[in-house]
């Protein structure tokens, strides 16, 4: 079984301190949410807020609909696992599992069955009599996910749980958790700073700041329709060009920046419609770097500058091109690895384009990178 979670104008406070402020999301059940965020934002703190081990100075948390409201953590139909994983390194692998099991009284025979399932669920079976240090990384995550679940929780509460792992290791468990919440089917609330785990794994996220949810939905929206400028830059890269509003057109913004005038759409607010803009408003135009493309090589060329190469960066799959306009504008663009690159030797200048249709108007706003 899964549940529902929702956060009802919750804010956590500590003294003047607010870690959490006015918070309003509905978790659907069976569904794999994330909250992504930079660190001291305040997502742990609403873990802890669903989970029981905080109560919130305001607002209400309810799991299927029953407030949550001085009910403990171990009244709760939540399980957490820790950023650390917390298992018992003087345990057999299948008495972590079962631990929480023993503590509610089932004799070792239904504990051992019980672990021996879970086992198989996290594709370790065989290995439940090792130690906790025989195990490698990947493996102690899988352990942390089992035991979790031997009490059979309607959500799993998951607290930056790869960031200790190396990159290879965070990306293949990526796809195991996401192939166990789709086997177990319950609800998942997942924590993280890394935008790649969100963006993978979840089908809703929701991006914090400063305590503050600035924008709630499907990984496509977040990436391709920020609300905000502090998720445009937040979440992927982005290059931003300050500027102020020539003409609208419907959802079309024809942008002054430096010395040149791009079109592009005019991005959504959190209330789902188009911002509304006036000539001579101060707004800030997002282009990613991979919608960005040498002059030509594009049939929709709506809007191009030049610019001077400054850097080119192999990363594996990519080459990151940055750059500097005429107005001092640092740009980024990326193309393939196998792309020819040849003639953007630094120093040179090159013609760019994008489409209109690739360009996010926002107002002016605090960035991710401030």
């Amino acid at each position: 079984m899964s549940a529902e979670v929702e956060l009802q104008n919750v804010s956590i406070a500590f003294g003047n301190f607010y870690a959490a402020k006015n918070v309003n999301v509905k978790i659907g059940a069976g569904e794999f949410f994330s909250f992504l965020g930079p660190s001291g934002c305040g997502k742990t703190t609403l873990l802890r807020a669903v989970s029981g081990f905080l109560e919130p100075s305001q607002g209400k948390v309810l799991i299927d609909g029953q407030d949550m409201s001085g009910i403990g953590p171990n009244k709760r139909p939540t399980s957490l696992i820790f950023q650390n994983l917390a298992l018992f390194p003087l345990m057999s692998v299948a008495d972590n599992i079962a631990f929480s099991l023993e503590v509610r009284g089932h004799d070792k025979v239904q504990r051992r069955k019980r672990a021996d399932e879970l086992l198989d669920l996290v594709a370790l079976n065989g290995q439940g009599d090792k130690k906790v240090h025989e195990l490698s990384g990947g493996q102690k995550q899988r352990v942390a996910i089992a035991r979790a679940l031997a009490v059979e929780p309607k959500v799993l509460l998951l607290d930056e749980p790869l960031s200790a792992l190396d990159l290879k290791l965070r990306q293949k468990m990526r796809t195991e958790l996401r192939a166990i919440q789709q086997r177990v089917g319950i609800t998942f609330i997942y924590i993280t700073h890394d935008q790649g785990e969100a963006l993978t794994m979840s089908d809703r996220v929701g991006v914090m700041n400063d305590g503050e949810l600035e924008q709630v939905g499907s990984c496509y929206d977040v990436y391709e329709a920020p609300c905000t400028p502090f998720v445009a830059t937040f979440v992927g890269e982005n290059n931003a060009f300050y500027g102020k509003v020539e003409k609208v057109e419907g959802v079309k913004v024809k942008v002054q920046t430096g010395g040149s005038s791009f079109i592009g759409q005019a991005g959504l607010g959190l209330d789902k419609k188009n911002y509304k803009f006036k000539a001579g408003d101060e707004v800030i135009m997002f282009v990613r770097p991979e919608a960005i493309s040498l002059k030509g090589n594009s049939k929709k060329t709506q809007n191009s500058f030049s610019a001077e190469v400054k850097t080119i960066e192999f990363e594996g799959n990519l080459k990151n091109i940055f750059l500097r306009s005429a107005e001092d504008v640092d740009i980024r663009f990326s193309v393939p690895s196998s792309s020819d690159t040849s003639g953007m030797e630094p120093s040179k200048n090159v013609s760019l384009s994008f489409s209109q249709d690739n360009a996010v108007v926002l107002p002016t706003g605090a960035l991710a990178l401030d």
